[in-house]
């Protein structure tokens, strides 16, 4: 991950279900470096032990204004030496008191005592973050200078589904470097990038379809990663329910859908990402109808889909960069190189998604980049975001600019 070495980031914990998942937030800063000071709330304390943020933190964690040893005024001996302030999760009432400067603890007295840049990342159930008042608080705090991670859709505490999902680890501690100055500078500003992402669907009949595990994740992860360096985004996606809400998102599920979305915006991109795992055949024909079981076991037959990326390639201007991805099982290199070849590709991206840990709907994953030059580059297991990351420095590096560095 990007440097935070040095970095001192206050993570504020707050007393929403999420709470659980700043503890995997906490390990990925120190894992980057940061010393991180730890201030649980009284109702963080009921969801999550504060030990265990002493044992991963930089220094013990910090709940009271009065019995904190480490200093007579720790809200403002916390607070000045912070370089960022991060409240993760971070409840309604948080929000709240954070818009309106009231001082009911020590997280929201040292929110209120730092001249660190602060970063709110919502969770909370999607009534509450849907509540008017709550958006304006959001509102408010943005046009003030606040970074808000906004929250993800997806299944919430007990089984609803709706947006108000604390947003990917990987985006909150994004967000944190950010902040820091510790991000990638904007070395893809002035440049249109296409990513596609996510399972295609080829339908059988009204109910049923072909298609595959995909998750969409990497895809989205690689999306979020170029529209962080400066990237003018296009997301054609299968899974637009999970996509980030910072690019320009078209919803397809067929392959026919996607390719159409993809000769529309693949002329004028400068980048082209293929991440998504599009269905090799489909039927020859579908019912508008289910099938019915009473009605027999029925007879299909397949044909090929339309080959996104082989026409991506051949019809490629000049200057563009043209990434594959590949997921195999077997020879995974060979049958990767080949598709390198056979499709005119600039970069393709090879994981085995038989591996644990790697592949459709995991948040990790292990790559192997190869180039058209016959250069390689292995991606060990890492987050998603991450493996984003090195494969777009990849494809920056063919196009001339050099990884990290502004134009």
């Amino acid at each position: 991950m990007s440097n935070l070495a040095g970095r001192r980031v206050v993570l504020g914990v707050t007393g929403g279900i999420a709470a659980y998942k700043a503890v995997e937030v906490c390990r990925r800063l120190v894992d980057a470096g940061a010393h991180v000071i730890p201030v649980l709330t009284d109702s963080a304390c009921r969801m999550v032990g504060p030990t265990t943020f002493s044992a991963l933190a930089g220094e013990p964690a910090h709940m009271s204004m009065f019995d904190d040893s480490s200093s007579p005024i720790p809200h403002t001996s916390i607070a000045r030496s912070a370089d960022v302030v991060v409240v993760c999760p971070a409840t309604a009432r948080v929000i709240s008191d954070i818009r309106t400067g009231r001082s009911g603890d020590l997280l929201t007295a040292t929110i209120l005592a730092t001249r660190a840049p602060l970063v709110v990342c919502p969770a909370m159930h999607t009534e509450m973050w849907e509540q008017p008042s709550v958006r304006e608080n959001i509102e408010v705090l943005a046009s003030r200078g606040v970074i808000v991670v906004p929250p993800e859709s997806g299944r919430l505490a007990g089984g609803d589904l709706g947006p108000g999902r604390l947003a990917a680890l990987a985006d909150i501690v994004s967000a944190v470097e950010r902040a820091t100055g510790a991000a990638h500078p904007l070395d893809l500003v002035g440049m249109k990038v296409l990513v596609t992402a996510g399972g295609t669907r080829e339908p059988i009949d009204a109910v049923r379809f072909i298609g595959n595990r995909s998750s969409g994740k990497q895809g989205h992860a690689v999306a979020l990663e170029a529209k962080a360096r400066g990237a003018d985004v296009v997301l054609v996606t299968t899974r637009p329910d999970t996509a980030p809400e910072a690019v320009s998102v078209i919803a397809v599920e067929t392959a026919e859908e996607m390719a159409e979305a993809c000769s529309l915006h693949a002329p004028t991109s400068d980048l082209v990402i293929m991440a998504a795992a599009v269905a090799d055949f489909k039927t020859a024909g579908s019912s508008d109808h289910k099938i019915k079981k009473s009605d027999g076991v029925p007879e299909f037959v397949l044909v090929p889909t339309v080959d996104i990326l082989a026409a991506m390639g051949a019809s490629k201007p000049a200057g563009q960069v043209l990434v594959g991805f590949a997921a195999e099982t077997d020879d995974l290199e060979a049958n990767a190189a080949a598709k390198l070849v056979g499709k005119n590709l600039d970069v393709i991206v090879a994981n085995d998604v038989s591996k644990p840990g790697a592949g459709f709907g995991f948040d990790t994953n292990e790559v192997v980049v190869l180039m058209a030059d016959g250069s390689r580059h292995h991606v060990p297991m890492c987050d998603k975001r991450e493996v984003a990351r090195m494969v777009i420095n990849a494809a920056v590096d063919i196009a001339g600019r050099e990884p990290g560095k502004q134009e």
